[in-house]
C-alpha cells in the first residue's frame, strides 16, 4: 500500500468535484433535484450492497460463516437504509412531480442494471432481463457474468450439501426438508441456522424495499404507466411476492 499523498483534502479524497457536479437538473423547478439526489444515491447505496454481497458469497463458498455473517448484516442494514429513503421521495406530491416529469423522457428505474444484477447475485435469475442491454454494453457484460456466477441462494445450498444434507432436485419442496432439519437441530447446526436467519433478513428487506416502492408509486402518479413505457405501480404489485429464499420461509409452517 502507497503512503497518503501529502496535502490530500477530504474533498479530493471523495472526489467531491466530480460527486456534487453530477446532479444536473433538466428544468428549473425546485424538486427535480431531489428526484436527482435520491436515485443517485440510491445507485450508490446499490454499489456498496453489490461490493458486500460478492465477499458474501465467497465467504459462504469458502464457509468462513462468521465472517459472511458481518457482511450480510450490513447488506441488510443497507437495504433498511434505501427503504427509508422512499419516504423522503414522499414528500414529492403528484403536482410537483408532474411539473417535469416530462423531462425523463424514456428514462425509467426499471433500468437500472445494479438492481437486476441484485437480484442475480441474490438468486432470482431471470435471464430475460439480459435482454434489456445493448449487446456488447457494459450493463449486459455486468449481468451476464452475474447470471453465470453463483449466487448467494446457490452457493448457501453448496453449503448444506458439504455439511451432508440431500438436496434431491433443489426444488423448493426439497430444499425446505433440508433447511428443516437444520431448524429442528439448531444446535448441533448452528453456523448453517444463523446462515438461514441472516438470508431471511436479507429476503425479508427486499420485501420491504419492494412494498414502499408500490406505495411511493401509487401516492405519486398512481396507476399511471411509468416513464420509458414500464407498465409502473401494477407491475411492481405483481413483484411483491416475490422471494429470494422461498423454501426458508415455507419450512415455518411445519417446525
Amino acid at each position: 500500500m502507497t503512503a497518503t499523498p501529502a496535502g490530500m483534502t477530504y474533498a479530493d479524497y471523495l472526489k467531491l468535484d466530480q460527486l456534487l457536479s453530477a446532479q444536473q437538473p433538466l428544468s428549473d423547478l425546485h424538486d427535480e433535484m431531489l428526484f436527482i439526489v435520491i436515485h443517485q444515491t440510491k445507485e450508490l447505496w446499490m454499489k456498496e450492497l453489490l461490493h458486500e454481497l460478492r465477499l458474501a458469497i465467497s465467504l459462504v463458498e469458502a464457509d468462513r460463516f462468521a465472517e459472511a455473517f458481518k457482511a450480510m448484516s450490513r447488506i441488510s442494514r443497507i437495504q433498511a437504509v434505501m427503504t427509508l429513503s422512499w419516504d423522503v421521495l414522499s414528500t414529492l406530491t403528484p403536482v410537483d412531480y408532474l411539473k417535469f416529469r416530462d423531462v425523463l423522457g424514456t428514462s425509467s428505474g426499471f433500468q437500472s442494471e445494479q438492481f437486476r444484477e441484485i437480484e442475480f447475485r441474490l438468486g432470482l435469475k431471470e435471464p430475460n432481463f439480459v435482454n434489456h442491454y445493448d449487446e456488447g454494453s457494459r450493463e449486459r457484460a455486468a449481468l451476464e457474468a452475474a447470471l453465470n456466477a453463483p449466487s448467494l441462494r446457490e452457493a448457501s445450498q453448496a453449503a448444506l450439501e458439504r455439511a451432508g444434507f440431500d438436496l434431491g432436485d433443489r426444488s423448493v419442496e426439497a430444499l425446505a426438508r433440508a433447511w428443516l432439519e437444520v431448524y429442528r437441530d439448531a444446535e448441533r447446526w448452528f453456523q448453517l441456522y444463523e446462515l438461514a436467519e441472516e438470508l431471511v433478513d436479507i429476503d425479508d428487506a427486499l420485501a420491504a424495499w419492494r412494498h414502499k416502492h408500490v406505495l411511493t408509486v401509487e401516492r405519486i402518479i398512481g396507476n399511471k404507466q411509468g416513464t420509458g413505457g414500464s407498465a409502473g405501480a401494477p407491475y411492481l404489485r405483481k413483484t411483491l411476492e416475490k422471494r429470494v429464499f422461498p423454501e426458508l420461509w415455507a419450512l415455518r409452517t411445519d417446525l
